[in-house]
């Protein structure tokens, strides 16, 4: 069974007829080409395919790509205008040194945007807080603190 989807993805309307099980993660890296966005656990927990629909994170890995027809997607591709500076949390990450493998790191990027997005100057509890959800086996966690506090300009 296959079902017609239309979306918005970093900013361009995408139309498709997509299996009816198609998850996300899946639309986006197979159907559009977008690798950006990494599948670790398959189970919606360790944070590594976190997108933005309509501006909330979310994880991809367990969304449907039906569920997500009529709504705006944000993949870590889309953070920076094509030729342009990359974004600052992007930005953040590369010069505190916010990852390591790079497995996390887009999921990580996508969840640090939902949370300045949403509180501009969070604290380092409200940091600790939000980033749970993202699971980092390389860096320790300091380096990726360090990098949300830089995107928020502290």
């Amino acid at each position: 069974m296959e079902q017609k989807i239309s979306l918005t993805v970093n900013g361009q309307q995408v139309e498709r007829t997509v299996p009816a099980r198609r998850l996300l993660i899946d639309f986006l890296r197979y159907d559009l080409g977008l690798t950006g966005t990494k599948e670790a656990c398959s189970v919606g927990v360790c944070g590594a395919c976190t997108v933005l629909v309509d501006g909330k994170t979310a994880a991809s890995c367990i969304m449907l790509a039906a569920q997500a027809s009529g709504r705006a997607i944000t993949t870590v591709e889309g953070l920076a205008a094509e030729g342009e500076r990359l974004h600052p949390v992007q930005q953040a990450f590369i010069d505190m040194g916010g990852f390591q493998c790079g497995i996390c790191t887009p999921g990580q990027v996508m969840a640090a945007k939902g949370l300045l997005d949403t509180n501009p100057n969070p604290s380092d509890d409200q940091i600790r807080e939000w980033m749970m959800g993202n699971l980092c086996r390389c860096t320790g966690y300091y380096k990726i603190l360090g990098s949300v506090r830089k995107a928020a300009g502290r």
